[in-house]
């Protein structure tokens, strides 16, 4: 079997939406986009169902899984936060799945990348709390877009992060010591504010909050960022090293199970 013409199958949590009185299972084209492009690999949407998902099926299967960004915030329930404000977006069948998921992931040596909102929960599904209103924290800087303004505008790099000298994501990006700084787009309200168990600081926003993180023992890639490295990944090196770290982990497992599957076949024969 020729494995170099396979693509990798990537994973792509999926949100409940609510069409002309139908539900639906979505996720943004760009991050489906950004996984053809950066990982050369084939997107495959997650349904939201929660319990009934066969996470271990799924699991098996796949070789990578994103935890995309949305509009939805993780309700305040699964990290002992206050009631949300009035109007506030939830997704209880996205919690249900992604919460788990991430957790069952990283356990099995998936390789896993959050984003955004999928860096929420990753914080969240390992123990950490939110900050549901950065805006409103005393010392943290407003990190909302404005929806007024045009997309190109609104994912447009605002900010500097430091990066940790010496961690995951400062390998990633090729970063010589001392040059451990990178800018980043924002676009969300919320943040971490207790760190979860097990898990790394890669990132701080000129603020001092966290933007990036990483499972410190994880079997395989395992990282969550607050930006956007999907948008026009292909356009920024510091976002394309992201996602070539990602790929490769998900090259390095599809060709694990690969030759796993070879090895039963021939035991078989």
């Amino acid at each position: 079997m020729n494995t170099m013409a396979i693509s990798p199958l990537i994973g792509v949590t999926g949100c409940r939406k609510i069409i002309d009185g139908y539900e639906f299972d979505c996720a943004g084209h760009k991050y489906l986009a950004a996984i053809e492009a950066a990982c050369d690999a084939v997107a495959l949407i997650v349904p939201t169902s929660g319990d009934d998902l066969d996470r271990r099926a799924l699991l098996s299967r796949i070789d990578g899984l994103m935890f995309t960004g949305s509009p939805s915030n993780v309700e305040p329930h699964h990290y002992g936060g206050d009631a949300s404000a009035d109007g506030t977006l939830h997704d209880s069948r996205r919690d249900a799945t992604a919460l788990p998921l991430i957790r069952n992931a990283v356990e099995q040596g998936v390789p896993v990348l959050c984003i955004c909102r999928g860096f929420q929960e990753l914080n969240v599904a390992f123990g950490g709390s939110l900050h549901q209103r950065t805006y409103e924290v005393d010392g943290l800087n407003d990190h909302r877009e404005d929806p007024e303004d045009p997309m190109n505008e609104r994912y447009a790099t605002v900010h500097g992060v430091k990066l940790r000298e010496g961690g995951k994501l400062s390998r990633l990006a090729g970063c010589l010591a001392g040059c451990n700084d990178a800018m980043v787009n924002s676009l969300h309200a919320q943040g971490v504010d207790r760190l979860g168990n097990g898990l790394e600081a890669e990132a701080w926003s000129p603020d001092g909050l966290i933007e990036a993180i990483s499972v410190k023992d994880a079997r395989a890639f395992a990282m969550g960022v607050q930006w956007h490295p999907e948008w026009k990944v292909m356009e920024n090196p510091f976002y394309g090293a992201l996602f070539e770290g990602f790929a490769s982990a998900c090259r390095e497992r599809q060709a694990r199970l690969l030759n796993e599957q070879q090895q039963k076949f021939r035991n078989a024969g």
